[in-house]
């Protein structure tokens, strides 16, 4: 990753840019602090570009993960719709720890465009930028045990979950 840094005029500008491969797609985050003369409010203004996940077989592991039980699982629940679905996961408020995890199947077409799109083993995640802060770094799991079956959450960002593995809490 490459990394320059300009000041104009008192102005600092941060800049991150990865250095183009050979096919890979560039990307890049900037941070502009601008004060202004008549204004003792300071302006911070930040863009980003998003970047298509890269396969865990590159050796970077994705933002969320699947072991291959709740592969299997996930999609066959896809297949017996007979429809192009991806699942969206994401995080809300409430549930016993202060918040829940949320997971339902939804077109692909319905992504935002402000979402982050994860795609594992051909299947498709979708979690909007909220939620990936809570959720980065978290593995599905899925048992079929009569008790304490189902999906399970391995989230690193947890600092206290609640007895049933459905809701959490994380320090921000």
């Amino acid at each position: 990753m490459a990394f320059s840094s300009i000041t104009m005029k008192c102005t600092p500008i941060l800049h991150l840019r990865a250095l183009p491969q050979s096919s890979a797609p560039q990307s890049s985050i900037s941070f502009r602090y601008s004060p202004t003369k008549f204004s003792r409010r300071k302006s911070l203004s930040i863009r980003s570009v998003s970047v298509p996940a890269a396969p865990a077989t590159e050796g970077i592991a994705p933002a969320i993960s699947l072991t291959d039980n709740a592969l299997k699982h996930l999609n066959k629940m896809r297949s017996e719709r007979n429809e192009d679905l991806c699942l969206r996961i994401g995080v809300r408020q409430g549930g016993c720890s202060g918040m829940s995890y949320t997971m339902e199947f939804e077109n692909r077409a319905n992504a935002r465009p402000d979402d982050s799109i994860i795609e594992y083993n051909g299947f498709v995640i979708v979690c909007d930028p909220k939620s990936l802060l809570f959720l980065f770094g978290m593995q599905l799991d899925y048992s079929d045990a009569l008790i304490g079956g189902g999906f399970s959450f391995k989230n690193p960002n947890a600092t206290q979950t609640c007895g049933c593995g459905k809701s959490f809490a994380a320090e921000v």
